[in-house]
């Protein structure tokens, strides 16, 4: 059964760009077109369709304000379009802080190397969380601990502090009924020693790290790496909400950071993130990569294997929601040193892609849903 979309802009040129580009794709239906949020909630209501390409900028009702309504009344999983702009990306995590499931860049040509693979970056993405279609979404879990206080970010950021958490996007199945246990609660640690943690995420990744994050003690005893799949306009944006919204610190790597305990950081968009030893301390290496081979950037195959080389078996490292198999490969190569992989269950996927690549490869010990990932993460750090 085809995909059905409703395509939301209010430019007629992308209206119809977007619509011939997803119905090449014969698994994909695009369903009628929608000119401002309004006109977007009704035919959401009326036509129920699996997935929907939202704008931000439109008129009569803006692309946030529709989202939030849709959320409430038909929910349903939305694709945002946005420029990548620091202006564009703080409304994009306006959007998925509404309850927008993932993001692309308008312009096409953003997307990837050649036109080519922009669309099948597009017709992918679409058919992926359309299968995955979400039955019903709220705002954050209330039993989440309430934010840390926003901390201040230098004037010079030019960036606009929301200090909002991006929703959880609660499915039928993503978190046990009241009357059911956590499994996370009857978790024992292994006793293991570590290092340092790893996490690697792509789509439905900004929503999973936050609810993480967020349980995380300000006192947590190890550094953090971050492994988003996200343009380099997105990153320092969302850094900066995560740090406003933890007890952790949260920054955008940079070249020569060395890594503290308590700190979580997040690789740049558009670089690589590699751990390099100097003497005792271990600092990031943030670089560009024009490497044909390497098809994300920043990715979590890169930064995973030179933690492996880094730490040797002191990791624990987390596979969460996204497309692809990026980290397969540098998850393998540290449980082969000896560290911990631990990969996000199905259910609570937005795209079950990279965590089944690692859990059908056997390289992960464990599948948790993820409203226990933290709660394991603490106890097995020692931290709880």
């Amino acid at each position: 059964m085809a995909v059905k979309v409703l395509v939301v802009d209010d430019s007629s040129f992308f209206r119809r760009r977007v619509s011939e580009i997803l119905e090449k794709d014969p698994e994909i239906q695009v369903i009628d077109f929608a000119v401002n949020g309004q006109e977007a909630v009704d035919k959401a209501a009326k036509l129920r369709p699996d997935v929907i390409t939202m704008d931000v900028e439109m008129p009569v009702m803006d692309g946030i304000s529709a989202v939030k309504q849709i959320m409430q009344s038909s929910p349903t999983p939305i694709l945002m379009f946005s420029s990548l702009t620091r202006e564009g990306a703080s409304a994009t995590l306006d959007a998925l802080d509404a309850g927008a499931v993932d993001f692309l860049p308008k312009k096409f040509e953003d997307i990837a190397r050649n036109s080519e693979d922009a669309i099948r970056s597009l017709q992918n993405k679409v058919k992926e969380i359309g299968r995955r279609r979400v039955s019903r979404f709220t705002r954050p879990i209330s039993s989440s601990p309430a934010p840390a206080p926003a901390r201040s970010t230098p004037a010079s950021s030019g960036l606009r502090s929301t200090a909002k958490p991006i929703a959880q996007p609660d499915r039928t199945f993503s978190r046990p009924a009241a009357d059911t246990p956590s499994l996370g609660a009857s978790f024992k640690a292994s006793g293991k020693r570590y290092q340092i943690v790893a996490i690697g995420t792509s789509t439905g990744g900004p929503v999973a790290l936050q609810t993480i994050l967020t349980q995380l003690p300000a006192n947590f005893p190890h550094p953090i790496l971050l492994i988003q799949h996200m343009p380099a306009a997105f990153t320092p944006a969302f850094a900066q909400r995560l740090n406003s919204l933890c007890k952790i610190k949260v920054k955008e790597a940079e070249q020569g950071d060395r890594l503290q305990p308590g700190v979580a950081y997040l690789a740049p968009g558009g670089q690589q993130m590699l751990v390099e030893s100097r003497g005792g301390s271990k600092t990031l290496k943030v670089f560009e990569d024009d490497s044909p081979r390497i098809t994300y950037k920043p990715s979590v195959d890169v930064t995973f294997a030179s933690t492996a080389k880094a730490y040797g078996g002191d990791v624990l490292a987390v596979i969460l929601t996204g497309m692809g198999a990026d980290g397969r490969d540098g998850a393998r190569m540290l449980k082969q040193s000896g560290a911990t992989i631990w990969a996000q269950d199905e259910k609570t996927c937005v795209v079950y892609g990279m965590p089944q690549a690692v859990a059908s490869a056997g390289i992960s010990s464990e599948d948790i849903a993820l409203q226990d990932v933290a709660l394991r993460i603490n106890k097995e750090i020692g931290c709880a």
